[in-house]
């Protein structure tokens, strides 16, 4: 194992420390609000990708209802493959979910999407727009995939908890557009 691998996963186990904490605190009302004003902002015809909340990760499924319930298209990610970018399917709050990849949940019928704004659950980030995701590398597949036919926004969304100096990074880390905390909205 190279250097920043090492160091990654470091920066990882430390990350997942501090969010466990932050998770206790029941902070993801605040965080869903900014999300939510957030996504108001935004073009009303985007598809907007968000995730299911797995482990301690911040749950989006309070903004993601808003957005259906405005008429927007929300779809959530699913893994195909290892080493595969992501596909995404739509999802409402009706449609009916099976267990995924890593125990998220996924709709059950398949209609694949191409997002132009993907939330991204994260371990760290740093105020330069980088996030340390779970080291599989499919959010950066991903958003390098669709950059290749529109221009997708990358949105984190994370305890302030998690905010690090620096996340170690690589060639293939993707920096994203914005990160949503439950103290507000950092734009990069």
């Amino acid at each position: 194992m190279d250097d920043i691998k090492k160091l990654k996963l470091m920066c990882r186990k430390a990350a997942f420390i501090e969010r466990l904490k932050a998770h206790k605190m029941s902070l993801d009302s605040k965080a869903n609000a900014q999300l939510i004003n957030y996504l108001k902002a935004q073009k009303d015809n985007l598809i907007i990708s968000a995730y299911m909340p797995i482990r301690t990760e911040i749950s989006p499924l309070t903004a993601m209802n808003a957005m259906v319930r405005r008429g927007r298209i929300v779809c959530v990610p699913v893994v195909i493959a290892d080493g595969s970018p992501l596909e995404f399917y739509r999802w409402t709050p009706e449609c009916e979910m099976i267990q995924g990849a890593f125990g998220a949940m996924i709709p059950k019928n398949a209609e694949v999407l191409i997002p132009d704004l993907i939330i991204t659950p994260l371990a760290a980030f740093d105020r330069n727009g980088y996030r340390l995701g779970y080291g599989g590398g499919y959010y950066d597949r991903s958003f390098a995939k669709i950059k290749k036919t529109k221009n997708v926004q990358a949105i984190g969304f994370a305890y302030s908890a998690q905010e690090v100096m620096l996340v170690p990074r690589e060639n293939t880390d993707y920096q994203l557009n914005s990160i949503i905390t439950e103290q507000g909205i950092l734009s990069f």
